[in-house]
């Protein structure tokens, strides 16, 4: 084999691990990765991997089937959905204010939380909530107007 032939053959070696250990990798961040969705984005999507979903505790929903166990609705404004939550719930959990659950979306529709992020002051939301609020806000606005101008 020649000293060409040779280098070559390394290349592909070097080639062939560097892509092995990228799969691996993207494969494990992949399965890692949660995505921070709204109401309407999880009605739309129906996700089967675990999310952050977050929104407001609409008010009413707030339910205390026993003391370990919460059910309450999660809104945008638009949508809402369903959520159940087994352990202990932040301070400053309540209706009205902004959460953000972390789960998995069941068949039935109900999202089954793990994990609860509550508001820590009146001046807080999480960004993706605030952005998404602001964009689901405009769509709104431009639909009530083209529905006035009809």
């Amino acid at each position: 084999m020649s000293p060409k032939q040779k280098r070559l053959w390394y290349l592909i070696l070097i080639a062939l691990f560097l892509g092995g250990c990228s799969l691996i990798i993207l494969t494990t961040l992949n399965n890692h990765l949660l995505f921070f969705m709204m109401p309407t984005d999880v009605l739309a999507s129906k996700p089967t991997n675990k999310i952050r979903l977050g929104g407001f505790v609409k008010s009413g929903s707030l339910q205390h089937p026993d003391p370990t166990t919460i059910l309450f609705k999660i809104t945008d404004g638009l949508h809402e959905i369903p959520v159940r939550y087994i352990g202990v719930v932040p301070n400053l959990f309540r209706e009205g204010q902004g959460v953000v659950a972390e789960g998995i979306l069941s068949s039935k529709g109900e999202f089954q939380a793990s994990y609860l992020l509550a508001k820590h002051d009146e001046n807080y939301m999480p960004r993706e909530v605030a952005a998404s609020l602001k964009t689901k806000e405009k769509c709104q606005r431009q639909e009530s107007a083209m529905e006035k101008s009809s």
